[in-house]
């Protein structure tokens, strides 16, 4: 159901609200940072979550003995399965996200002196995979309303060596698709969707991974669809299909026979076992329905955050037709709150039992990075002057602003009750009315 009308259904039950006060508010509390009582004690939904259906599949696998692809079925179920509920004729599963990222990337070609445009405001794995094809990442500056892409700014970014555009779908929220799209075929570069944190997120109505190239997905314990370590690529391209695939599995063929001569290159081991294909499969059956109740809640929570300035979710794209909320993305201002930094407003809204947390910092600034260029294998690769242009263009003013606003709730808090996002607004509006108390505290 697409967030807007959610947005509708509950916008009369959330006036009411902000006009009495939530359930159980403790309206005149003092913080519990200033020794008062906590909004609430109780634990919010744990996750990833068993079931004795988890259990059967996997002791099913464990027993036949069976434990890899080629022979057993669990891992062409779950790609057969997972291709069908995204809408594409083809998925391949990888050991993680990460290698799916790695197998799209090598399906284009994508390698040394290469470019790839991708948003800063992310997990390093996407990074990560782009380094490991000896690539450039050039990061495209962060819209912070959204938190995602700015996609108005990926045209600037690209030069000769563009080699593909990597949007990031981050936290379930899709990013503006319509405008990556017009860009690909504009300039013929293709586009490699990294949905690790969408499943089942939409753009006009159709799945996130499905509008580019290839779609990649992560499958990873705190994932919304988990099986320990795990992922998956997704495509419409039979080239792309048997390229990536053949790159999973040290160039072997989809039916797991002898390389194709015709067609092999360099490949690796990135198969998934069948162990987590089987929990996977089991997860599965369970995927819309929490993916509803996140949604729910999603629209729930935003309309008591209406009643909290200072605290406002992340834009969606009017495209994003559904976003499957791996995380909730807000962002802060200390303005609304007496001055009270991030970082203490975290603790004093953690100290009411509730686990918000602050997003990711500026990955294009980390470390790591000049560490990486600075390499013997990137000093061999690329030229002083190139890796000096190369920081010329890595300024995103924006993604440092997501960075210093961005807050975040976990996908298993969204899978509690509406008594539960009720106690997320009540606590935010308690550590606001004290918030000059607290700043001096």
């Amino acid at each position: 159901m697409a967030d807007t009308v959610l947005r509708r259904t509950f916008v009369g039950v959330a006036s009411a609200l902000a006009l009495r006060g939530a359930p159980g508010s403790r309206s005149t509390d003092r913080p519990a940072m200033l020794g008062g009582g906590p909004v609430r004690s109780k634990r919010f939904p744990s996750w990833p979550q068993s079931f004795p259906a988890d259990e059967k599949s996997w002791l099913d696998v464990v027993r036949a003995c069976k434990w890899w692809r080629k022979e057993g079925h669990y891992v062409r179920d779950f790609e057969k399965a997972w291709a069908e509920r995204m809408g594409a004729r083809y998925c391949i599963a990888t050991a993680n996200g990460t290698g799916a990222l790695l197998a799209s990337l090598h399906a284009l070609e994508v390698g040394p002196k290469d470019e790839v445009l991708v948003g800063p405001y992310t997990f390093i794995a996407t990074v990560n995979a782009i380094l490991g094809q000896f690539a450039l990442p050039v990061f495209v500056d962060t819209d912070p309303d959204s938190m995602l892409i700015d996609a108005n700014k990926i045209e600037a970014a690209i030069t000769p060596r563009t080699r593909c555009i990597m949007p990031i779908h981050l936290g379930g929220n899709v990013a503006d698709m319509d405008r990556i799209l017009e860009i690909s075929k504009k300039r013929n570069i293709p586009v490699i969707e990294d949905a690790c944190q969408a499943h089942l997120s939409e753009w006009r109505s159709k799945k996130a991974s499905t509008l580019g190239d290839l779609g990649c997905f992560s499958f990873q314990k705190f994932k919304n669809l988990p099986g320990g370590e795990a992922g998956g690529v997704i495509t419409n391209s039979e080239s792309l299909y048997r390229h990536a695939y053949g790159y999973h599995s040290h160039y072997r063929t989809p039916d797991e026979g002898p390389m194709d001569a015709a067609t092999c290159r360099n490949g690796i081991n990135l198969r998934m076992a069948e162990f987590q294909a089987a929990l996977l499969l089991a997860q599965l059956t369970r995927l819309e329905e929490q993916s509803r109740t996140r949604e729910r809640n999603a629209a729930y929570l935003g309309e008591l955050l209406s009643d909290v300035p200072g605290v406002k979710p992340a834009k969606m794209y009017s495209g994003c037709t559904r976003n499957s909320y791996h995380l909730y993305m807000m962002r802060y201002s200390p303005d609304a709150f007496a001055g009270l930094p991030r970082a203490r407003f975290v603790q004093a809204v953690q100290a009411e039992g509730i686990p918000v947390s602050a997003g990711y910092g500026p990955l294009n600034k980390d470390r790591f990075l000049e560490n990486t260029l600075n390499s013997r294998t990137y000093r061999a690769v690329y030229t002083t002057q190139e890796i000096a242009r190369w920081r010329e263009r890595n300024h995103c003013p924006g993604n440092d602003r997501a960075c210093q606003e961005g807050l975040w709730l976990g996908q298993n808090v969204l899978l509690g009750s509406r008594s539960d996002m009720e106690d997320i607004a009540t606590a935010m509006r308690k550590v606001k009315r004290h918030a000059e108390a607290l700043k001096k505290a």
